[in-house]
């Protein structure tokens, strides 16, 4: 790609800010520095090639008058920094030649750069793909959250166990921040309300005596595609204003001297610390309202240092809330309004509701965020009065609009028994409500949000996900993407659109061939990567079967493992029966506090060294767990997948976005039909695509009947045998705890419903399997999902959100 970046910025100017740095960071010349000092010169001039192309839109002398939108979220997963914005800025081929004059590698260059450790999934996943797309599409988009220090943490697996390290992936990851101390903004936590009246005698609530905490910006540019625009991902770092307590240090109280620094820091340590006691869940709320109150904070005075008035606040900024975690921006905003600025509520109201758009990601009820009132009270006193007189209105409504339906009304309450519902305050306050896949928007819609839908429907719409295909393809797959543009152009590569005309060439057979040769080649990169981790040795002519996704059980990894353990029982029985030769891969982290995904994880490990050392087996199938999984593991991953597991019982996944990466990648999905799921089966048809299993309606329905008894499926004596081993032991461990969870579990015995599912579940193998065996046919397959993945890209969910939700204009075409 031809950018006028790489016009400016040519071979020579590159190795001149090289030196530059090399000189001014480290006093050394070229010829004296290491790969480290490379590696840093290089990130920091990359660096400031975006500073360059970011104040041109963001600078406080800035003429920019375009609406912005501030995307708020606990979490943003963007993977590497340096790869990502050489690759959109179009200067690969000037970086490369400058470092290779210095007798340097790019490629060994950008094996240094660390994933920034500021996510766990999906969910960031998605916003950091969001920021991504919003600048290649020239909209001024910003993310909030965290510099969390450690990120969710390092997964290691040992003894079978997943264990948890810290993440140090800040060591590096400094060299895309730029501290803006002239920025810090207070945060006040716990005190007392003081009632006082003003000159106008109106009663207002004086906060007093609370503790503060300061809130340092810590800035990472985003680039896009094409470098037209750079956003900014802000992360706050939490930090005391009391470094040390001398008198308790003259005292010899070393420790207590540093106690307020301490308690100040740990708010931005860790990403999800474990909440199943109190003590987390007062870190969860400060870490929550921390990011939060800084926000709001710092973006009322940008505006009114620009406007001179708040009143028209919601016609330039859009704040949206990226699930249930950023709720407290409603209140949030509602108190600086009327304490700082003196609004009315009625005013500040009317202001926060224009401003706040919410997506909703999940209806698993743990991540509908609920906090008692009691903790919340003592934490944020001013902004539990804001949202109990959130809730004593919106309950007038209610009695309203459901005079009669006392059940209803309940579970709509924002406050009620003691707790805080989150979600609720969201659902009254925000402009627009959307889910992230058809079936989701349906499922909130009509059945989790209903009494909502039917009293305000047009608060409710749609955006399916999107992934920032760019990455996923052009960046993970280059194999692949030169040969796309080979048969089709690079027009691709602007319009995921443009993948559709690849349908053209279903039924040529040397392109067929020549995808294969693709996919293999990928594999044997998989291959060799699983051999150094892992020590295992796999056959990239087998069928690569992948399952790469957070650890949960409503994902059904245990599925997995159960029609695995199968397989394992009809080699065992029959050790020559024809059986298509397999290597299940799998990559999951589970929360620290899971016991039972921590165990599954530890089945899955043991089970992969049970096969490993029976002769019968060994290589016919292969389960490999691989540690660790992130984004840069993932980008070699989806690469080599063939068979794209999504098995999540329907109804319980809003989305999904590793479908989609598969997917663009020519795995051919084998799931139910869920969530995105859905829409992906609609594009490629039935011929492109493995469905089983029950749909959200008949789930919901045997859930519904209360009838579900998982004892009637040990008639099948497959399940009755794998049931059995978990209990006699697999690799010489036992595993009765997951048994007894789909036997007799005290709240609902297989809630998941693994066994119900089961048969449908190796029928679609047995269907995969077969269709394997015609490697023309299966080619085909692939090349239909890649010719049908556009539909999926972060550009359409952007400009979807931009249009109908945000209502912001571009402030630079793509070109």
């Amino acid at each position: 790609m031809e950018t006028m970046i790489a016009a400016v910025y040519s071979k020579s100017e590159f190795k001149r800010r090289i030196e530059n740095k090399l000189l001014r960071n480290f006093g050394r010349e070229p010829d004296t520095a290491s790969q480290e000092q490379f590696y840093i010169a290089s990130c920091i001039v990359v660096r400031d090639i975006m500073s360059e192309i970011w104040l041109k839109d963001h600078d406080e002398d800035s003429q920019t008058t375009e609406k912005q939108v501030y995307y708020l979220s606990m979490e943003f997963l963007p993977g590497t920094s340096l790869k990502n914005n050489v690759f959109n800025m179009g200067i690969q081929k000037e970086l490369a030649e400058a470092l290779s004059d210095f007798g340097h590698d790019l490629n060994n260059i950008y094996d240094m750069d660390p994933d920034a450790g500021l996510g766990n999934g999906g969910l960031g996943r998605l916003a950091s793909c969001y920021l991504d797309a919003a600048a290649t599409r020239g909209y001024l988009v910003h993310g909030m959250s965290i510099c969390y220090e450690y990120g969710i943490f390092k997964q290691k697996i040992t003894g079978g166990e997943q264990t948890e390290q810290p993440d140090h992936w800040l060591d590096r990851g400094e060299n895309w921040l730029i501290t803006k101390k002239e920025e810090t903004e207070e945060i006040h936590f716990g005190g007392k309300l003081e009632e006082v009246w003003d000159e106008s005698g109106r009663m207002r609530l004086r906060h007093k005596g609370y503790t503060t905490v300061l809130a340092v910006p810590r800035d990472m540019l985003i680039s896009g595609y094409g470098g037209n625009v750079v956003n900014t991902l802000r992360l706050w770092q939490s930090k005391s204003p009391i470094s040390i307590d001398m008198e308790l240090f003259a005292k010899g109280k070393y420790l207590q001297a540093m106690e307020e620094k301490h308690r100040a820091e740990i708010i931005s340590k860790i990403l999800y610390p474990e909440d199943a006691h109190r003590e987390g869940k007062e870190l969860r709320i400060k870490q929550q309202y921390f990011f939060i109150s800084a926000t709001i904070q710092s973006l009322l005075k940008k505006h009114i240092k620009k406007y001179d008035s708040l009143d028209k606040f919601a016609d330039k900024n859009a704040i949206h809330i990226n699930d249930t975690h950023p709720a407290m921006a409603i209140p949030e905003l509602m108190r600086v309004l009327m304490d700082c600025y003196g609004y009315t509520w009625e005013d500040a109201w009317k202001i926060t509701v224009d401003t706040i758009s919410y997506t909703n990601h999940t209806v698993m009820p743990e991540a509908l965020e609920k906090w008692p009132t009691d903790l919340f009270k003592e934490i944020l006193p001013r902004l539990y009065s804001i949202i109990n007189e959130i809730s004593r209105r919106f309950n007038i409504d209610l009695f309203r609009n459901y005079p009669d339906n006392e059940a209803l009304r309940e579970s709509m309450i924002i406050v009620s028994n003691g707790t805080i519902r989150m979600a609720n305050m969201c659902l009254v306050a925000a402009n627009t409500v959307n889910g992230v896949s058809s079936l989701h928007s349906d499922i909130i819609r009509d059945d989790l949000f209903r009494g909502f839908s039917a009293i305000m429907p047009a608060k409710f719409t749609n955006v399916t996900n999107g992934i920032a295909y760019r990455r996923w393809l052009c960046q993970a797959n280059p194999l692949l993407t030169d040969f796309i543009t080979e048969l089709i152009g690079d027009k691709f590569k602007r319009d995921a659109a443009e993948l559709e005309r690849l349908s053209a060439f279903a039924d040529d057979t040397s392109v067929l061939e020549t995808l294969d040769r693709i996919k293999r080649s990928n594999k044997e990169r998989l291959a060799n990567y699983i051999y150094k981790k892992n020590g295992i040795v796999t056959d990239p002519s087998s069928v690569f079967d992948v399952q790469v996704k957070r650890l949960h059980e409503y994902k059904r990894q245990l599925l997995n493992i159960f029609h695995i353990i199968y397989l394992y029982n009809q080699i065992k029985k029959n050790p020559s029966i024809d059986i298509q030769p397999r290597t299940f891969i799998f990559g999951a982290k589970a929360a620290a506090g899971y016991a039972m995904a921590k165990r599954i994880i530890s089945l899955a490990c043991n089970l992969s060294e049970m096969l490993e050392r029976d002769n019968d087996v060994r290589g016919r199938i292969k389960v490999v767990f691989l540690e660790n999984y992130s984004v840069s593991l993932s980008e070699i991953i989806m690469p080599a997948a063939e068979i794209s597991e999504q098995i999540s019982l329907a109804g319980k996944e809003a989305s999904g976005t590793g479908n989609m990466k598969l997917m663009i990648n020519g795995a051919v999905t084998l799931g139910t039909e869920d969530g995105a799921n859905v829409e992906i089966h609609r594009a490629v048809g039935d011929d492109n695509i493995f469905i089983f299993g029950m749909n959200a309606d008949e789930a919901k329905s045997l859930r519904n009947l209360g009838q579900y008894n998982p004892w009637t499926y040990f008639s099948n004596p497959d399940i009755s045998e794998i049931m059995t081993l978990f209990n006699s032991g697999i690799n010489g461990v036992k595993f009765g705890e997951i048994a007894n969870s789909i036997t007799n579990n005290t709240t609902f015995a297989d809630q998941y419903f693994v066994l119900a599912d089961f048969d449908s579940y190796r029928n679609a193998h047995e269907k995969a399997a077969n269709a394997y065996q015609d490697k023309n046919k299966w080619n085909k397959m692939s090349l239909m999902n890649i010719s049908k993945a556009g539909i999926f890209s972060a550009d359409r969910a952007v400009s979807e959100y931009a249009e109908n939700i945000w209502h912001i204009n571009p402030v630079a075409e793509e070109k």
